[in-house]
C-alpha cells in the first residue's frame, strides 16, 4: 500500500467532490468510477482535504491501478492513499507518468519503450479513462505497462 501524488489542478472537475463535510462524497467517488467505466468496484473512499483514502478489494492490478488513477486525475486531488487488496493473481504494478505540456501518447512511448508505434498499447492499458488517443492533458497521469 502507498499514497501517490497527483498534479491537483489538472483532471476532471467534480462539482462538490472535496468540499468539506461533504458526506456524499465516497458514493460520488463511487458514481465517478462506474461512469468513467471501470463498473461498481468493492471500494470505500474517505477524503481529507485533497487526499483520497481507498480501501476495498478488487480481482486484479490493473483495476486497482485505474480506479487510483480515476480517483488521482480529479481536479483537487493532491494524493491517493492506496489501502485497495487485490484478490486475484498478484502481477507487476505498472509504472505512472505525468503527461507535460505538448506530450502525445507517441512521444511518451518513444520515452519510456524506445517506439513511438507502441502508443496503443498505452491507450489501451487506460481503456476506459481513454476515449481517444489524442485526448490527453497536462498533469494527466497515465499508466505505462510493461
Amino acid at each position: 500500500m502507498s499514497i501517490f501524488s497527483f498534479v491537483k489542478e489538472a483532471g476532471e472537475k467534480l462539482i462538490d467532490l472535496l468540499t468539506p463535510g461533504n458526506a456524499n462524497a465516497s458514493e460520488q467517488l463511487k458514481e465517478h468510477i462506474s461512469k468513467v467505466g471501470l463498473g461498481n468496484p468493492n471500494v470505500q473512499a474517505t477524503i481529507d482535504g485533497d487526499k483520497v483514502t481507498l480501501t476495498g478489494e478488487v480481482g486484479s492490478q490493473e483495476e486497482k491501478e485505474k480506479i487510483l488513477l480515476t480517483a488521482g486525475n480529479i481536479v483537487g486531488v493532491g494524493s491517493v492513499d492506496d489501502q485497495i487488496t487485490v484478490t486475484g493473481p498478484v502481477a507487476k504494478a505498472a509504472r505512472f507518468v505525468t503527461v507535460k505540456k505538448g506530450d502525445t501518447l507517441s512521444a511518451i512511448s518513444k520515452a519510456e519503450y524506445g517506439d513511438a508505434s507502441q502508443y496503443n498499447k498505452i491507450f489501451e492499458a487506460n481503456k476506459p479513462m481513454l476515449s481517444h488517443p489524442d485526448k490527453i492533458y497536462p498533469g494527466q497521469s497515465l499508466r505505462i505497462p510493461e
